[in-house]
């Protein structure tokens, strides 16, 4: 983390405590500990860490050409299935603007200069954040048809399928409620902590999933059973810190891709796919072998699709 070896961390902590005429750490049994005026100096470095953060936040918001390096955190769900294409036509747009895209299924901190902009699916998408809301994911059922042979699909009763799910960490995803809910912990017969796992697995054959829409009608061999649940929407954020939105480049990306992005909106929220009549629902059960590309119902999105106020 510090890019130097131990013997010179202990060097130069040797150095400073001569310097201060104290000690600021104490060696214990599971190593050293800080004593207190160790304690206030690490408080005072952390106040001081923040202030240089703030500073170096409002020098770079002083930007008035839409060039250098731009920094965007976002998960692999959303890259693959959606903003790549985007990215594309924003590079075309600013050839200036060098893009870094950190690909992180975690919050990554836009204040500690982690990045400058997230692209995020989430309720709460950070108190100190300045953005605007895109659309809410819709997140329909899932299933290959031929695995309904043996017990048609009835949505009063879950129970009857074997399910793919999101892992442990996910259990507050409001979909992952939705399903532990109507079908139990019991039925989920196989678990992976991504969502583009999740669908590789539904059109595997593993079970019935619970996918974003965007994502379910993207992938081969799947068809949507339920239509989007109020209780398993997320909202799609684009946001950054108050001390860069006037930046030229951070204005230009958040202009550029949240345009884009809205044009995609219906595609997003679920409203373009149509449930499969229960007649090709029957022809796929009586014929298992079909190929599984007949079932991708992926369609494009809608251009003359209004935009949102920003929130």
């Amino acid at each position: 983390m510090l890019g130097v070896n131990h013997s010179t961390v202990f060097r130069r902590l040797g150095t400073l405590e001569a310097s201060l005429g104290t000690r600021l750490f104490e060696r214990a049994r599971s190593g050293y500990a800080p004593t207190p005026t160790g304690e206030e100096m690490v408080r005072l470095a952390d106040r001081m860490a923040e202030d240089i953060l703030a500073v170096e936040r409002r020098i770079t918001g002083q930007d008035l050409r839409p060039s250098g390096e731009l920094r965007v955190t976002t998960n692999d769900t959303l890259l693959v299935h959606l903003l790549t294409p985007i990215f594309a036509s924003f590079h075309a747009a600013y050839p200036e603007i060098r893009l870094e895209v950190l690909v992180s299924n975690q919050s990554l901190s836009l204040t500690k200069r982690d990045a400058d902009i997230a692209i995020r699916a989430s309720d709460r998408p950070g108190d100190t954040l300045v953005g605007r809301r895109i659309a809410t994911i819709g997140w329909g059922v899932y299933g290959r048809p031929d695995l309904l042979t043996q017990a048609p699909f009835d949505a009063a009763n879950l129970r009857a399928h074997p399910w793919v799910g999101l892992s442990e960490n996910f259990a507050q995803v409001g979909a992952m409620k939705w399903l532990r809910e109507r079908a139990g912990d019991d039925r989920i017969v196989y678990r992976v902590n991504t969502v583009l796992g999740l669908a590789e697995a539904a059109a595997a054959g593993i079970g019935l999933a619970v996918l974003p829409c965007f994502i379910g009608a993207a992938t081969p061999g799947l068809v949507r059973l339920v239509a989007p649940d109020a209780a398993m929407v997320a909202s799609l954020w684009l946001v950054t810190h108050p001390d860069l939105r006037a930046t030229a480049r951070v204005r230009a990306f958040m202009d550029h891709v949240g345009r884009e992005l809205m044009r995609h909106r219906s595609a997003i929220e679920g409203k373009e796919e149509a449930l499969p009549p229960e007649s090709e629902l029957r022809e796929a059960r009586s014929s298992p072998a079909r190929g599984t590309g007949a079932w991708d119902l992926a369609q494009e999105a809608d251009d003359g699709i209004p935009p949102v106020d920003a929130d």
